[in-house]
Formats: C-alpha cells, sequence, structure tokens
C-alpha cells in the first residue's frame, strides 16, 4: 500500500490549513463540515483535528508512534490496511507540521 493510500487532496489542504492556524477548532469545524457526508476514511480527517484541539499538537507524533507500534504486530490484512491508511493521514499532518517549523 502507497503512502498516498486514503489520504484526498482536499482533505491535505485542510490539514495543512489546520496546522497552520492560530484558531485550529475554527478549521476543525469546518473539516467537519467538509466530511460528514463522506466515508470513514475522509471523516478521520476531522478526527484528527478534533484531537489535536483537545490534546495539542503532540498527538500527531503519539498516534503515529501507536499506529506504527500496532503494525508492527499481528493483525488481519484488513486491519492492517485501515491501520496504514490511519498512519498516511497522519503524515498528512505532520507533514505541514514540519513545513511551518522550517520557516
Amino acid at each position: 500500500m502507497s503512502d498516498a493510500a486514503g489520504r484526498l487532496e482536499v482533505l491535505d489542504a485542510l490539514a495543512e490549513k489546520f496546522m497552520a492556524a492560530s484558531d485550529k477548532a475554527v478549521v476543525a469545524e469546518e473539516a467537519m463540515a467538509v466530511t460528514k457526508d463522506m466515508d470513514k476514511t475522509a471523516q478521520y480527517y476531522y478526527k484528527v483535528m478534533k484531537k489535536v484541539v483537545e490534546k495539542g499538537d503532540d498527538f500527531i507524533q503519539t498516534e503515529t508512534e501507536r499506529i506504527s507500534r500496532m503494525l508492527a504486530g499481528s493483525m488481519s490484512d484488513e486491519k492492517r490496511d485501515q491501520f496504514t491508511i490511519r498512519r498516511n493521514i497522519l503524515g498528512a499532518f505532520s507533514l505541514s507540521a514540519d513545513s511551518h517549523t522550517e520557516l
């Protein structure tokens, strides 16, 4: 499965906007409106944003590490695909955060 699996360009752009925003809750609400009629994979973007608002930017790294540890273990191919997609989506947020810290 590629690093782009599960990612959507329009939501990647929202993830970048979210990580750069001073008021992340406003962008999270925008994401909720955009993803409400989409599949669960797309809704994961909103879920991540909601968690970042609650727990802070460190959530991206800790959740990525947690999913990577889970992927190292034994699981069905279906679960492995689900967690790989989640890790890919988290990558959209961490790439956004990395690009802003370099400025």
